[in-house]
């Protein structure tokens, strides 16, 4: 018979509705095999095969054909109110000790309990149903809008509230960014990276210095001269005076010992810890040390500008000493630039990754990519029209045989800033035949904007194109987003020239 309400009625021309709009879990449905009716399967079918489909991708040791009706009815109760999935037209749900336990449903708006609960805790499970957020996106003031969910029912009266509302308000509308299985030719996959390391090669070290290894001394980035003026007490000048007495050798010799300390180990890898002071190590191999001194006088002598009231002394604080160490092996491994003398660090249990994955909700602006160079169903922007922009000009670029934004696909580049490990996120990849290009669409000039580009250019790329298993790799800055063709195509000359 038709329910009273008619957003939740189940009934349609006499008979049941093919698509329930009001589902009844409980332990014994469960448990009788009949879940689900032939009726909703059918019209459903659809989304049953998507799920299936993830359910291989998930469990790839198993047969998604064994999958029952209570694995559908469990999909279609983590799936409500999602489109696209199962639970998609799912207004109610009437529960048997079901909702005691995690369901992750964003949706819910009212909660009425029809029955005692043994126990306080049963009840907290159960209205904290109701307390998923439909919406993350913050208002002008940079906070999260209130949001409530009507409770009834006794014992529900000892949870305090704040407020309520009879129409909640929907969330800023969120659109389902992932992989379009039609677009399968258009997958980019890409190796995942711990680090880098350099394997020595017969002859002596050498370094090559560019821009990339200037580093400029400067009181924006530490005071040499502070007054402290305390509320009770003699006010009081504190200057590093003490440091600048060092002597100038003792800077070099304590800068190559940490260059050896962090990159030149008889292990073969790179030291990921970073130590609180300067000390050597019983791997590191001690008998390159006066090849790399000598490389670091020359880049003390030739790369390091010290602004006013700075001094090269300044290079014995840690921060500023494992910066100069980062640089200082970058130019030597520059230098070896066109052989296989750098290797990269693979994860070891996930060492590929690939756009096939991608599957997320964004309230972000979207550009979605219609002429199917992309695996991916839109470009997530981050910027007024920077990412639309390159994404674009990537469509039309014949050259261009697939492209992904790097959102939700997890792509970084490892590099160190002031003696910390970091994970920068490139832009986009793009591919053009058997090459695969990174690109960054670049803002403001910063000092960690630096250090990544140079990263990416010096240490990810021939680290990558050594191993020879992934194919090969170039890297584009690209500074001015309507100027991006040139740019990138300039970038594949010359990267197909190197190769």
């Amino acid at each position: 018979m038709p329910g009273a309400l008619s957003l939740f009625n189940n009934e349609q021309d006499g008979g049941w509705s093919p698509r329930p709009n009001t589902i009844l879990v409980d332990s014994e449905q469960l448990e009788s095999g009949e879940g689900m009716s032939a009726d909703f399967k059918k019209i459903a079918a659809v989304e049953i095969e998507e799920f299936k489909a993830e359910y291989r991708v998930r469990f790839p040791g198993r047969s998604s054909d064994e999958l029952s009706d209570d694995d559908l009815l469990r999909e279609v109760m983590n799936t409500v109110g999602k489109p696209g999935k199962l639970g998609e037209h799912i207004r109610c749900v009437v529960s048997v000790s079901m909702l005691t336990e995690g369901w992750d449903a964003n949706t819910v708006t009212h909660i009425l309990g029809v029955r005692a609960f043994g126990t306080q805790l049963l009840c907290e499970q159960v209205v904290g149903r109701g307390l998923r957020r439909m919406s993350y996106a913050v208002n002008d003031q940079g906070l999260f809008n209130p949001e409530y969910a009507e409770v009834y029912g006794v014992p529900f009266s000892f949870i305090p509230c704040s407020g309520s509302t009879t129409t909640p308000k929907p969330g800023a509308m969120s659109t389902r960014v992932r992989a379009l299985e039609d677009r399968i030719a258009c997958e980019i996959t890409f190796p995942r990276l711990l680090g880098y390391r350099y394997e020595i090669p017969t002859d002596r070290l050498r370094a090559t210095f560019t821009v990339e290894s200037r580093l400029a001394l400067s009181t924006a980035d530490i005071p040499t001269k502070t007054e402290n003026r305390p509320i009770v007490g003699e006010a009081s000048i504190h200057t590093l005076d003490d440091l600048r007495k060092r002597r100038d050798n003792e800077v070099a010799f304590l800068l190559a010992k940490l260059t050896l300390e962090k990159y030149f180990r008889q292990d073969g890898d790179a030291k990921t810890e970073r130590p609180a002071e300067h000390r050597f190590d019983a791997d590191v191999q001690a008998w390159l040390f006066p090849q790399v001194l000598a490389i670091t006088k020359r880049w003390l002598a030739e790369c390091v500008t010290c602004k006013d009231h700075t001094f090269p002394q300044l290079l014995l604080l840690i921060e500023f000493a494992h910066d100069a160490a980062d640089r200082i092996y970058k130019a030597i491994v520059r230098s070896s630039e066109g052989t296989p003398a750098l290797k990269p660090l693979i994860r070891p249990y996930d060492p590929i990754g690939s756009t096939r994955y991608v599957d997320f909700d964004t309230t972000k602006a979207v550009y979605p990519t219609d002429l199917s160079k992309s695996h991916i169903s839109h470009v997530v922007a981050d910027t007024g029209s920077w990412e639309q922009k390159v994404a674009q000009s990537l469509e039309e670029m014949p050259e261009v045989t697939s492209y992904v934004k790097n959102q939700g696909l997890n792509f970084t580049i490892p590099y160190t800033l002031n003696g910390e490990d970091k994970q920068y996120y490139p832009d986009f990849i793009a591919r053009a035949g058997d090459l695969n290009l990174v690109i960054e669409v670049s803002g403001e000039a910063r000092k960690d904007k630096a250090a990544k580009v140079s990263t990416a250019r010096t240490l990810w790329v021939p680290a990558v194109n050594n191993h020879g298993g992934f194919g090969r790799w170039g890297f584009v800055e690209v500074t001015d987003p309507w100027d991006a063709q040139r740019t990138i195509r300039a970038a594949l000359s010359e990267t197909l020239e190197r190769a």
